[in-house]
């Protein structure tokens, strides 16, 4: 069989929208596996299942991937490490780096109580890394330059993740840990209320509208991975943001690989405004084209990974970019799973997945 690989977004099955995405791809007739997040802790058996459905029934994954140590990314892959021999867990640790951070940490002034704080408050890596070390499995550092099998690691850099982990709202300074006032939670609770209100308004072919907040620390943590396999363009981002997507822009010139071009292009945090903005999509997609391309000429495909009952992703605006430019653009709307790839295996009773179509209206 020729060389080919395919890449399946697994829908978590909650209210709330998480990353499940296993993938496969072959190499001079050599087959590797590798898995990027797994879901809420019950999508495991999901995942689990499907590997061994479409994958060939294997007993061993070369590689996973944990982008960031949010629940609805991490959970599940409990259940991969105890269903499967795992060559390379991949993870940040923050309390590996204790000694470098306690310094800006004015509360401690011992390392093995920041390791221990670190540890409650990063709970699903915690507990992914006792169930690894029970096991056996390698588990290393993806930081930026790292290669995991044929994908390389875009962001985070090490120093810019170190700088995520103190400004984090996690982060173990008495001062972010102090209780509200009852009147700043009233108050905090009012500004969600407003947030989730949002309007729509109609908009023309090309106006693009994104929000002006950031997205979390948690999620500008997020492993950027990007390979070209088959002569395609594959990046994966998790739920990085604005600043995470531009420091891999800035780093990708060194693996030559010259943007704008991406061939499969996972929309980061499940089409969320916070994530993106015109400038960060048109470095890695292009510029808006002057009119929606006629179906079947579309330039790239992008998925967006958001549950069917989410009701705040994707977001109208996200779906809308990615079109204008030139994107053939896929939603969990219409299809439970998601698989794209190249000369991959055919799948009895999987058929194509429709196009998402374009929102002639967008959030204000």
């Amino acid at each position: 069989m020729s060389d080919f690989f395919e890449i399946d977004f697994l829908d978590v099955q909650s209210v709330n929208s998480g990353d499940a995405i296993p993938l496969r791809y072959q190499l001079n007739g050599n087959i590797y596996i590798h898995v990027v997040d797994g879901g809420y802790q019950e999508t495991g058996e999901h995942v689990v299942k499907h590997i061994r459905t479409y994958y060939g029934k294997p007993t061993f994954i070369d590689n996973v991937v944990v982008t960031h140590p949010d629940g609805d990314h991490a959970g599940g892959l409990r259940r991969v490490l105890e269903e499967f021999d795992i060559g390379t867990l991949w993870m940040l640790r923050p309390w590996l780096y204790a000694d470098e951070l306690i310094d800006r940490f004015s509360r401690f002034t011992s390392v093995d109580n920041l390791i221990i704080r670190l540890k409650e408050l990063y709970p699903n890596i915690a507990a992914l890394e006792k169930l690894a070390i029970e096991k056996q499995v390698t588990i290393s550092e993806p930081f930026q330059g790292a290669r995991i099998g044929e994908f390389i690691v875009m962001a985070p850099s090490k120093s810019r993740y170190l700088d995520l982990v103190v400004e984090s709202d996690k982060t173990p300074e008495s001062a972010k840990e102090k209780q509200q006032t009852p009147a700043a939670s009233i108050g905090n609770l009012i500004e969600k209320t407003v947030a989730k209100a949002i309007s729509f308004l109609k908009a023309v072919w090309g106006i693009e509208t994104f929000s002006a907040e950031e997205t979390s620390f948690e999620n500008e943590m997020s492993v950027i991975q990007y390979a070209s396999i088959c002569d395609k363009r594959i990046l994966l981002t998790g739920d990085a943001g604005r600043t995470g997507l531009s420091e891999a822009a800035d780093y990708a010139p060194d693996v030559g690989l010259m943007l704008p071009h991406i061939d499969y292009f996972q929309v980061p945090h499940h089409g969320s405004r916070r994530n993106v903005s015109t400038e960060i999509l048109d470095r890695w997609l292009g510029p808006r084209l002057s009119s929606k391309p006629a179906e079947g000429e579309e330039i790239f495909e992008a998925i967006i990974s958001a549950s069917k009952k989410d009701k705040d992703h994707p977001r109208k605006a996200v779906i809308r970019a990615t079109i204008h430019r030139g994107g053939a653009t896929f939603t969990f709307a219409k299809a439970p799973e998601l698989c794209s790839g190249h000369n991959a295996p055919v799948r009895a009773g999987w058929v194509p997945a429709p196009n998402s179509l374009y929102p002639e209206e967008q959030e204000e």
